[in-house]
């Protein structure tokens, strides 16, 4: 192995610490159990609100990070990304009103979450150009874990007492500090000189070395981009949607269930979006995108099926079941996110595009916003379920209209 091709797995794994923490603002299903507690008044849809501002403030973040990609070192986006969650979360701990959570979670957090993402995403996968799908998948599988990681921790450790979460959080703003300013020390782009380790003309996937050089200006005038670009918003809107409902799925189904064994079963959602955004980054390389997306699809209508089957007969086994279908599905998309647009638009204006497609969660992060309402309107949450159903056949329309460069 040579010494580039060690160094750059090097830079992966760092990426990777670093995803895991960012990706900590996906625990907000479990985070805001103990802020609802505290304020019975605030209604499902507000504290969904909260996540819906953070999934906004994250593309913004990530868009920021792409802007500044070719004027400043990654590090320095590392950096103020655990400056900014110290901030972040210092002020979600003093919440005495919804606007102050908004402000320090949603907004501070959120931005912070996106451009660590931003720089991680650029930097790791100019190292790995041969492999943007794998590459992708193990990146992103950090982000998606690290929820289901620290959402453990939370549960385990934060004071059963009305506001204990406030020292939890207090602690988080401390951690995320000390590990970005930790991580960012190591990271580097690759050299002009780089070349990634050859491979045999027998194992270059077709996928890989298709596409156009395009710039976004170029990328976005092209139809199939914009019939990409709600495919994503769709079925992210249906993993946000089920992100931010699970807890309450798990208690309509099983009240009787602890809050510990809840925290359990949510947390299986972000273990299977870890392994199915690897498992998918690596179907891209080897199969490409059309048997990519469609498989994803698939998962998506057997998860919201068994889901459907688990509140009809009160099943929590079978809950545990379509939480892991359903974050196993929602793993796909990410990393077809990143993959896709480097295959089809090129290296060379990846950070900036990255970002772009990346705005799809701007709209899609609603989702959680429009399950919360439809719980309120019902009184049950099933009509999450028939929303993750719509939103997948919509989304099976615009796939057809998607064509390679």
């Amino acid at each position: 192995m040579s010494k580039n091709s060690i160094s750059r797995w090097g830079y992966a794994v760092i990426g990777v610490i670093v995803l895991l923490f960012a990706g900590l603002v996906y625990a907000w299903s479990v985070l805001s159990t103990p802020i609802a507690q505290e304020f019975p008044e605030w209604t499902k849809a507000q504290l969904s609100l909260t996540f819906t501002i953070t999934m906004i403030l994250f593309c913004i973040g990530c868009l920021a990070g792409g802007l500044m990609a070719k004027k400043i070192n990654p590090k320095i986006n590392i950096w103020l990304s655990g400056v900014l969650f110290l901030a972040g979360f210092f002020i979600a701990a003093q919440t005495g009103s919804l606007a102050v959570l908004y402000l320090g979670f949603g907004i501070l957090g959120g931005f912070a979450s996106g451009l660590a993402y931003n720089a991680v995403m650029s930097t790791v996968m100019a190292w790995f150009p041969d492999k943007s799908g794998l590459m992708s998948g193990i990146l992103l599988m950090g982000f998606g874990i690290g929820s289901f990681i620290i959402g453990k921790v939370y549960q385990a450790f934060t004071p059963e007492t009305i506001g204990g979460w406030r020292v939890s959080f207090k602690i988080f703003a401390v951690i995320l500090l000390v590990v970005m300013f930790g991580c960012g020390f190591f990271f580097r782009k690759p050299g002009t000189d780089f070349k990634p380790p050859e491979q045999k003309a027998e194992k270059v996937v077709k996928a890989q070395v298709e596409g156009i050089e395009a710039a976004p200006g170029m990328m976005m005038k092209r139809p199939a981009f914009w019939m990409y670009y709600l495919w994503a918003i769709l079925l992210s809107m249906a993993g946000l949607a089920l992100v931010s409902q699970a807890s309450g799925i798990a208690v309509e189904v099983a009240p009787q269930v602890m809050p510990g064994t809840v925290a359990t079963a949510v947390g299986l959602i972000s273990v299977m979006n870890g392994v199915g955004r690897v498992f998918f980054g690596m179907l891209f390389d080897k199969k490409g995108y059309k048997v990519t997306m469609l498989l994803d699809m698939a998962v998506f209508i057997a998860a919201a099926l068994v889901l459907l089957g688990a509140v009809r007969s009160a099943s929590f086994p079978m809950v545990c079941l379509g939480f892991v279908i359903g974050g196993f599905a929602y793993g796909c998309v990410t990393p077809t996110n990143s993959a896709l647009i480097r295959t089809f638009y090129g290296s060379k204006n990846y950070p900036m595009n990255f970002s772009v497609i990346n705005t799809n969660l701007i709209i899609a992060s609603f989702g959680s916003t429009i399950a919360g309402s439809l719980y309120d309107a019902s009184g049950s949450y099933v009509s999450t379920i028939f929303m993750l159903i719509l939103v997948t056949v919509l989304g099976f329309v615009c796939f057809l209209g998607i064509r390679r460069p």
